[in-house]
């Protein structure tokens, strides 16, 4: 079975919304692409271009112009044009609010015996015994405290 072939007809309202996009250059360089590459492959243009020269043309591939046509064809304008977001991070942060609030909490509570006070290495220390976290920067408890506004004074 071959590959199927979607066809590019663009409504007047798109080739203006498309046009716009690449008159103001406002957009992402990847969004001003995708909507030159829409306006060049519109079949109701009178001269068609090849996938292969429209994509010399726009200094891409022709991978990259076939994958713009069928994301139109399949799931319209927008998304051809914006990129798909991440549903999740690659990596899931380590500290969350739950863990603030321990940060938090030792803060306000008395420093160990022999210390004035709490220190950032000294909180980053004493969360790892505790088992808040199993390693933490000094650097992430500095972040966080400054975040909540917090001063070890």
């Amino acid at each position: 079975m071959g590959k199927q072939k979607y066809e590019v007809n663009l409504s007047e309202q798109e080739v203006k919304q498309l046009t716009k996009i690449i008159h103001t250059g406002k957009n992402s360089a990847q969004e001003i692409l995708h909507a030159n590459i829409l306006l060049a492959v519109n079949d109701k243009k009178k001269t068609r271009l090849s996938h292969a020269k429209i994509a010399a043309i726009y200094q891409t591939s022709a991978v990259t112009v076939q994958k713009i046509i069928n994301t139109y064809a399949i799931s319209g304008l927008t998304v051809a044009l914006r990129r798909k977001k991440r549903a999740t991070p690659p990596v899931p942060a380590k500290v969350d609010g739950v863990f603030e609030a321990h940060v938090i909490a030792l803060c306000c509570s008395e420093p160990p015996k022999g210390y004035a006070r709490w220190s950032v290495r000294l909180l980053s220390e004493k969360c790892v015994e505790l088992q808040y976290i199993d390693s933490v920067s000094h650097m992430t408890i500095s972040r966080i405290l400054k975040k909540l506004n917090l001063n070890l004074i």
